[in-house]
This record gives structure tokens, sequence and C-alpha cells, in this order.
């Protein structure tokens, strides 16, 4: 394996809101059109308070980061020119009791077949893409991530603030997700044909209407030859952006060379896995999370040097350690969308000082 050429995108999940209030505002086929005619091509999510952004295809960081400053800007003058604000937020920090739906047929289904959870949805996450020769390596490689994907979601967390409210979590996003049936961590699998049968039976059931309502935070995409890794709040800050796909092309690359070397991934249970994802879920960066391989409890932050050095080869073959290591360090000393989050709330309960803090997050570094 050419460690050098292995490939990274990302897509970016928006939060459209009122530029006073900070609620949601149903903007983004007039944002889209917008972006169109600058040359941008915006994805419709589920509700129509949200857009979603996608890099192209990268095999360096360096090159990604910049792609994700110009769609933050770009994008953001476009929303501007509507009336919109577009926030890097997980959840919306003040919220109406529901969200309109976007007018496709497919979502229509979707809100038709899932009722409120459709229109309650208004989160907003992160997905990287890493590429892989074939669709059975995409399935092996996720077996390796499960037990790394509670770090992943800690250090993006930014989802601490919901109704005008504290809510007690990091990501409350997180929270809310594990709603749908097809979301949360995959199961352990063997091959291909046991994942298939798995989805099929999820059709059957109605669980899911299609293949592209698969929500775990590990699949093979659909689309591209790619594994999907899909468990994060959208962060607040370009870095961060960056230093998650870093970190996910790293432990994709190590996955990778496990395989050739015949080695196997553990096989964490289910109900440890989702105990740390809760873990995680509940305290970000800011206390302990649990190793689901040997259920410990460490300081997060020890937890992420171990993990730094489980991917140190790869991470110097790709020339992203240095990054990796310097923005960690700048996040816990800065914070990430949580700690930002509850600190500006915590300063005057002012709501609208979050939005404020997530504005300035949501473009740091873009000028």
């Amino acid at each position: 394996m050419d460690v050098a050429s292995v490939t990274v995108g990302v897509e970016e999940e928006f939060l459209l809101a009122d530029p006073h209030t900070g609620a949601p505002v149903p903007k983004n086929t007039e944002v889209a059109r917008t972006a169109e005619a600058a040359g941008i091509h915006l994805k419709l999510e589920l509700t129509q308070c949200q857009v979603e952004t996608n890099t192209g295809v990268h095999c360096t960081l360096a090159g990604l980061l910049r792609e994700l400053r110009e769609l933050r800007r770009d994008v953001a003058e476009c929303a501007e020119k509507n009336g919109a604000r577009l926030l890097a937020a997980a959840i919306p920090p003040t919220v109406p009791h529901s969200f309109p739906v976007t007018d496709t047929p497919r979502f229509r289904r979707i809100a038709d077949g899932f009722g409120m959870l459709a229109h309650e949805q208004g989160l907003c996450g992160c997905h990287v893409h890493v590429g892989v020769p074939d669709r059975e390596t995409a399935i092996q490689i996720s077996n390796f991530l499960r037990p790394w994907l509670p770090l992943f979601l800690a250090l993006t967390a930014n989802s601490a603030i919901y109704r005008s409210a504290e809510t007690g979590f990091a990501s409350w996003r997180s929270i809310l997700w594990q709603r749908w049936p097809s979301a949360g961590p995959p199961p352990y699998f063997t091959s291909a044909d046991q994942y298939d049968a798995m989805v099929a039976m999820m059709r059957a059931s109605g669980c899911i209407l299609d293949e592209t309502m698969v929500y775990w935070d590990v699949r093979p995409s659909l689309t591209f030859p790619t594994v999907e890794i899909r468990i994060s709040d959208v962060p607040a800050t370009v870095e961060e952006t960056a230093l998650l796909a870093a970190l996910i092309r790293g432990a994709v690359t190590t996955a990778r060379m496990s395989l050739a070397e015949k080695r196997t991934a553990p096989q964490v249970p289910a109900e440890t896995l989702l105990a740390a994802y809760w873990k995680a879920a509940r305290t970000g960066i800011d206390g302990d999370g649990m190793d689901p391989v040997n259920g410990h409890m460490a300081a997060v932050r020890e937890l992420l040097d171990k993990l730094v050095d489980s991917l140190g080869f790869a991470l110097k073959e790709l020339g992203d350690h240095a990054f990796v290591t310097d923005t960690i360090a700048t996040v816990f000393d800065r914070g990430n969308g949580a700690r930002r989050q509850i600190n500006a709330f915590r300063a005057h309960r002012d709501v609208g000082d979050v939005i404020t803090e997530l504005t300035n997050a949501t473009l740091q570094g873009c000028e």
C-alpha cells in the first residue's frame, strides 16, 4: 500500500440561522441557488434549515484544509445574501418545536414514514471519506474503527446548548441521533455478505426506506470507493475538521496495514461501545472517557495521546503527525465547540452570546 496516496474528503453540514435571533431559518433552497450561481454545489438536507458542503478528493491535508476554509467562507457569504447566517453548530442553540422538511419526494417519504423524528431533526454532522480498494475492505476496516469512534465524538463535540439551555452533554446531537433505528456504531461484520443481509432485514422491517438510510457511524459509501465515518458533530472550526479528517485517515491507513498483516480487530461488545459513546457525549474532552477494548476509564487527553501513538507510523508517512499533535494541544487549550458554547452561555446566561461564539468559530481561520 502506498500510504502517501490514501485520499480523504469531507462533508460538513451547517445550520442556517436568523442573523439577529439565531433561530433556524428555512432558506436552504435560496442559499443553494445563490451558491450554484457562484459555482458551489450545496446538498440539501432533511430540513430546510440546513445545507451540506462537499470537498473534493485530497491526498494532502493542506489541500483539504484550504478547500474547507474556502467553502465555509464562500457559503457564509451566500447565506448572508439571503438574510441568513451560517453556523457550524451540531444542533441549534435556540430552536422551534419542529423544522420544515425539505420538499423533495424522498424527504417527504422520510417525513411520512418517521413522523416527528424527521420534524425534530436539524442535526448537523461531519462525514469523512477515506479511499479504500473495495467494499469488502471497507467492511473490515469498520471493525477496526469501532473502538475509536467514541474518541472522535468526544474531540468534536459541539452541541452543548439546546433550546436556550445547557443540555448537560457536550454532544446532545449524538443523543438525539440515536433515536433513528439505524444510527450508532455498526455491528461487527465478518463479511460484506453479512452486512448486506443486515441491511436487507432493516429494509424488510421498514426501519429504513433504502440503503441511504443506513446511518451507522461507519459504513461503506454508496457513491464513492470509500469508507465513510459519520460519528462526529460538525466541528466548530475548520482546523478541528481537518484534525478529525487526519485522525480518521490515519486510523483507516493503520487498519489497512493490520489487515495486510492478517490481524483481526477486537470484537468490542455493542453494550460496551454504547457506554463509551454515552460517556463521550456526556463529557466531551473535559473529563474521563472509556477505552472500549479494556473497559478502563482515563482522561480523554490520555486516550487521545494513546490513539495518536497507535497511529504514529501512518500519521508520519502521511505527513500529518505534527499537525495532529499541535492541533490537539490547541483544542485542549482553547476548547472544542462544546466547551466554547458552555463558557459563552455561562458568562451571562444569554443564548445570544453562544450564537456570537459559534459565528466567530465557524469562520475562524477562513479569512
